[in-house]
C-alpha cells in the first residue's frame, strides 16, 4: 500500500487508505469553515464598533434578557431608545450581534433598500418556517413575486368590503364581554389578551369562514396559534436555542412541533374540503353560493388564483399563506390597538376628541350603516 507523509502534522509516513483521505478532507473542510466564520465575525465586529452599546449583563450572555417581552423589558427598551436615539447594538451571547435602529431616517435606509442589500432576518425567519412555510413573509425572488401577484385579488375592494360586518360583530362580542366583566366588579383587564382574541376571531372568519367562538370559549386552534407566537419570541431571546438540533430536544421545542401539527391539520382540512366542493359545484356555482353570503374568504381566493401560465397554488403554498396572514394580521393589529387604547387612557383630551369625531360620523346612524 502506498505511503502518505504527514510530517506537517507531526506524523510519520502512514498508509494512505481511503478512510484516512476522507478524514483529512473532512477536517480540512471544517477548518476552512471555522476560519471563514472567524474572519466574518471579526469583520462584522469591526463595522459594528461604530454603533453605541449599552452595558452587558455579563460577558457570555451579552444583553440577553435585557429587553425581554415583559413590562420591565419594555421600560428598559424605551430607556435605551431615549439614550441612543439613532440606534444601538445588542449581543445575544458572545457572538450574535443584534442591531437596533431607532430614528426614522436611519430606518428608511434599510426599508427602502433592495432585498439583495437588506436580506430578511435569517435567524428569526428560520425559527418560524416550520409554522408558516415558504409564504410571502419568508420567500424571496421569483417565488415571492409570483405569489404577490396571485394574492393581489384578495385585497380588492369588493372582497374586503363585506369584512366590515365581520369586524363589527367580533368587536361587539368583545365589548359585550367587557360589560359583563365590569358588571361583576372587574375593573382591570389585560387589553392585549382580549384584543388578540378579537383579532384572531376576526381573522379566522375572514381567512377560513370558520367561527370558533374563541372569545367566549377555548379553541384548540387559537390556543396553538398563541403558543406558537410565544414560543418563537421566547426562542429568539435565548441564543443557545437558535440551533434546531438543540431546540427540538427541549420541552419547548416539542410543544412547538405539536402546535405546528395542530395548526397545519386544521388548515389542511379546510383546504381539502374546499377542493372537494369545487369539482362538484363548478367555479360558477361556487361563486354564486359565495355571492349569497357576500363573503369570499382568503382560502377561496387562494384556491381560485392562477398565475399568467395558468398554474395554481399547491396545498402547501395555500397553507403557508394562510398561516402567514393569521400571524401577521392578529399580532400586529392587536399590538397597535392595545397601544392606541393605552395612550388614549393616558391623554383624556385626545380621547374626547376621538369620541367627538366618532359621534359626528355616526350622528343618528347605527355603526353597521357606515361604509368605507
Amino acid at each position: 500500500m502506498s505511503q502518505l507523509s504527514l510530517s506537517w502534522l507531526g506524523l510519520g509516513p502512514v498508509a494512505a487508505s481511503p478512510w484516512l483521505l476522507l478524514l483529512l478532507v473532512g477536517v480540512s473542510w471544517l477548518l476552512a469553515r471555522v476560519l471563514a466564520w472567524t474572519y466574518n465575525f471579526y469583520d462584522n465586529r469591526r463595522w459594528l464598533q461604530y454603533f453605541p452599546e449599552p452595558p452587558k449583563v455579563n460577558w457570555f450572555w451579552g444583553h440577553q434578557g435585557l429587553t425581554a417581552p415583559t413590562e420591565e423589558g419594555v421600560k428598559r427598551l424605551i430607556q435605551l431608545v431615549t439614550t441612543y436615539p439613532q440606534g444601538f447594538k445588542l449581543w445575544l451571547g458572545p457572538t450574535f450581534p443584534l442591531l437596533v435602529l431607532c430614528h426614522p431616517d436611519t430606518v428608511r435606509a434599510i426599508t427602502s433598500a433592495s432585498a439583495a442589500v437588506a436580506p430578511k432576518n435569517k435567524v428569526f425567519y428560520d425559527s418560524v418556517k416550520p409554522w408558516m412555510g415558504d409564504g410571502l413573509l419568508l420567500s424571496a425572488g421569483d417565488k415571492w413575486s409570483r405569489h404577490r401577484r396571485m394574492l393581489t385579488p384578495a385585497f380588492h375592494f369588493n372582497i374586503l368590503k363585506p369584512y366590515v360586518a365581520i369586524f363589527n360583530k367580533s368587536v361587539n362580542i368583545m365589548h359585550d364581554k367587557w360589560q359583563r366583566l365590569a358588571s361583576v366588579g372587574t375593573t382591570r383587564l389585560d387589553m392585549f389578551e382580549h384584543i388578540s382574541l378579537m383579532t384572531l376571531d376576526t381573522l379566522q372568519k375572514c381567512v377560513f369562514s370558520f367561527d370558533s367562538n374563541c372569545q367566549e370559549k377555548p379553541s384548540d386552534y387559537i390556543a396553538a396559534t398563541l403558543e406558537l407566537s410565544a414560543s418563537v419570541e421566547k426562542r429568539n431571546q435565548r441564543f443557545l436555542l437558535h440551533s434546531d438540533f438543540l431546540y427540538y430536544l427541549t420541552p419547548d421545542g416539542r410543544r412547538f412541533r405539536r402546535a405546528c401539527r395542530l395548526v397545519h391539520d386544521f388548515t389542511d382540512a379546510v383546504i381539502q374540503e374546499r377542493r372537494r366542493a369545487l369539482p362538484t359545484q363548478g367555479t360558477d356555482d361556487f361563486f354564486k353560493d359565495k355571492a349569497k353570503s357576500k363573503t369570499l374568504d382568503f382560502i377561496d381566493v387562494l384556491l381560485l388564483s392562477k398565475d399568467e401560465d395558468g398554474r395554481e397554488l399547491s396545498d402547501e403554498d395555500i397553507r403557508a399563506e394562510a398561516a402567514t396572514f393569521m400571524f401577521g394580521g392578529y399580532d400586529t393589529t392587536a399590538s397597535g390597538l392595545s397601544w392606541i387604547l393605552y395612550h388614549l387612557s393616558r391623554h383624556p383630551e385626545y380621547q374626547e376628541r376621538c369620541r367627538q369625531e366618532v359621534r359626528e360620523l355616526l350622528k343618528d346612524r347605527e355603526p353597521i350603516e357606515i361604509e368605507w
